[in-house]
């Protein structure tokens, strides 16, 4: 019905750029959110940061612990999110989701829907 695909990930020198791309398709009605999390080997997922929409357009949330550290962009028309990072470091290391809040055509609600994963190795 709906599907998340991410790109961009593999493996990454310290010091390096990561730019992460998810792309949304399906029978979708309209999207309310788009964001990342991630989970660190042995760590739980965490919230990475989210792009939703506001009175004037989108507002962008980050988690406290990477806020200033990543970008989170989003291209409405089409249904994409990006997550830009530069001088990664090792403990950016993880399995970096896409997760997404949307509506589909012919059910009421907003659901959650998840990408696969796409892991990111950052070197030292």
């Amino acid at each position: 019905q709906v599907q998340l695909v991410e790109s961009g990930g593999g493996l990454v020198q310290a010091g390096g750029s990561l730019r992460l791309s998810c792309a949304a398709s399906g029978r979708i009605l309209s999207i309310d959110a788009m964001g990342w999390y991630r989970q660190a080997p042995g760590k739980q997922r965490e919230l990475v940061g989210t792009v939703t929409k506001g009175a004037l357009g989108g507002d962008t949330n980050y988690a406290d612990s990477v806020k200033g550290r990543f970008t989170i962009s989003r291209d409405n028309a089409k249904n994409t999110v990006y997550l830009q990072r530069d001088s990664l470091k090792p403990e950016d290391t993880g399995v970096y989701y896409c997760n997404a809040k949307l509506r589909v055509y012919f059910w009421s609600g907003s659901y959650d829907y998840w990408g696969q994963g796409t892991q990111v190795t950052v070197s030292s």
